[in-house]
């Protein structure tokens, strides 16, 4: 019962706010809180218990740092952080970690071995581990105030839209609005469908389709080269940001029909001018994440200030600032690719948007001087064009290496890139060969085509679903009926089709 499917949102939503409505207002975060448990539990049955686990742990380190002495207040947040941590890292980096130092000790002839161990993964671990971090760390700094009720503390973490695949929620985002238990409105009602609507067109219609084409193109990677490769990154990061994206546009509209508003992960990324740009409208609530409880502690840290303190006095300050950026973003981006997943290839994945991000801000300064050199204004439509079109380079390098199942695989489809370059095969019908006909090309084309004009109002501050509600009846009927229609004719399922995961929901 993932987002995507009918059972889902025909027959769980409906029941969970039928269910809502009915319950008396004091009890109905408790509503939401059974049915978070009973969501969960569909997935990952006994494994709940690493749930359960988590929630307790999170309470009481938040009651204790709050009531404790000061000197023990750092101790018992750093203990319940490492509780957390220690969770996942046992679970979803034990048998990585244990794999490589056993490949270490064997090089240099050494006979111990750590065993392997394999584990079964609670669903949304690395999600709701890191919400649950940062609201010890907010009691700590006290930017909020402990959470008496524990079952309230619970719904926080467990609210079934997030559970899976985010939004990674901070504890003042949602949790008022959960603990109120406000009436379902017919306008959060529309409005959340609508953006059902339109998250399941961006997974069944568009994603679902290319997975068959990145399927074709990754698992046979060794047969494809050159502009073939080019089609591969390309089509995966589209795959991945139409399903992670429309899965974004079904878990808000889900929580939006009981009110909430969960915190925007997406806002139009592939506008953007530079690889930072883009990781600021790309997974948006990860990187809040990371910047609040990785890289502004680290940039406060002692060990920045004694570099600045140093800086100051023996070097430039451009030098000073290069030096202390990277302190601070080094940590950030080893975080982001092990967080993906126990796998080199995520690994590099976060050291390559390092050195690129680095990149982009040692040339920062030469490129304002070359511009104002040669009079190009910042604002200029040609320039910022270009800058989109590098950072699209940008983009689709990085996939590449994300998608592939290796580190090795991705170096040699890297190198395959530059070998072959037939440009033909674009309109040869090799692009035939790889699953998916004309029609279905073409619906994918068109697809986009909206999905680009909507993004286009989007970026422009318009809220198009605010417009069609203030349209006549008959419009907005059209428009409804329009979104059904779409995912029913051209979402792909069926014979022929193999269903298709949830990507993100394995991270």
């Amino acid at each position: 019962m993932a987002y995507h499917e009918s059972m889902y949102f025909l027959v769980f939503l409906p029941v969970v706010l039928i269910g809502y409505q009915l319950a008396p207002k004091r009890v109905r975060f408790g509503v939401l809180l059974f049915f978070s448990y009973c969501f969960y539990f569909l997935f990952s049955h006994r494994l709940i218990v690493y749930l359960l686990g988590a929630t307790t742990i999170t309470y009481l380190t938040g009651r204790l740092v709050a009531t404790g002495e000061k000197k023990r207040r750092k101790t018992i947040l750093i203990v319940g952080v490492w509780l957390l941590l220690g969770m996942l890292l046992v679970m979803k980096y034990s048998g990585f970690f244990a794999e490589n130092l056993n490949a270490l000790f064997g090089t240099m002839n050494f006979g111990f071995r750590f065993p392997v161990q394999r584990f079964l993964l609670p669903l949304g671990i690395s999600f709701y581990t890191l919400s649950a971090i940062g609201y010890m760390a907010d009691v700590y700094w006290k930017k909020i105030e402990p959470e008496k009720n524990i079952a309230k503390l619970a719904l926080f973490l467990s609210f079934f839209p997030i559970i899976m695949e985010g939004p990674i929620c901070m504890y003042s985002d949602t949790a008022e609005t959960l603990a109120k238990g406000e009436d379902i409105r017919s306008e959060n009602l529309i409005r959340g469908y609508m953006r059902i609507g339109w998250g399941l067109l961006k997974k069944v219609v568009i994603a679902d389709r290319l997975y068959v084409v990145v399927q074709t193109l990754f698992d046979g990677y060794a047969s494809y080269h050159g502009v073939m490769i080019v089609v591969a990154a390309v089509s995966y990061t589209v795959q991945l940001y139409m399903e992670f994206s429309g899965c974004m546009d079904i878990v808000i509209g889900s929580a939006e029909c009981f009110g909430v508003t969960l915190p925007e992960n997406f806002a139009q990324p592939f506008v953007s001018k530079n690889a930072s740009e883009f990781w600021r409208r790309w997974h948006i609530s990860l990187g809040r994440w990371f910047k609040t409880y990785i890289f502004y502690p680290v940039s406060m840290s002692k060990l920045t200030r004694k570099w600045n303190r140093f800086a100051k006095k023996h070097t430039s300050k451009y030098i000073k600032l290069m030096v202390a950026s990277a302190i601070a973003l080094f940590p950030v981006w080893v975080c982001n690719g092990l967080w993906h997943g126990a796998n080199w290839s995520y690994l590099f994945y976060g050291m390559y948007y390092f050195v690129v991000i680095m990149i982009e801000l040692m040339l920062e300064p030469a490129v304002k001087k070359l511009c104002a050199a040669w009079k190009i204004a910042e604002d200029a439509a040609w320039w910022n064009v270009l800058r989109i079109l590098k950072t699209w380079v940008i983009i689709f390098t990085g996939e590449l290496f994300f998608r592939a199942d290796t580190l090795g695989i991705g170096m040699h489809m890297f190198r395959s890139l530059f070998h072959d370059f037939s440009i033909q095969k674009l309109w040869d019908g090799t692009l035939l060969t790889l699953g998916l006909g004309r029609v279905e090309i073409g619906i994918i084309l068109v697809s986009l085509l909206i999905v680009g004009v909507v993004n286009h109002f989007r970026e422009q501050q318009i809220d198009v679903r605010g417009v069609i509600l203030q349209k006549r009846l008959p419009v907005r009927w059209l428009v409804y009926l329009a979104l059904i229609f779409v995912v029913l004719i051209f979402g792909a399922y069926g014979p022929g089709y193999q269903e298709v995961d949830l990507i993100y929901a394995g991270f």
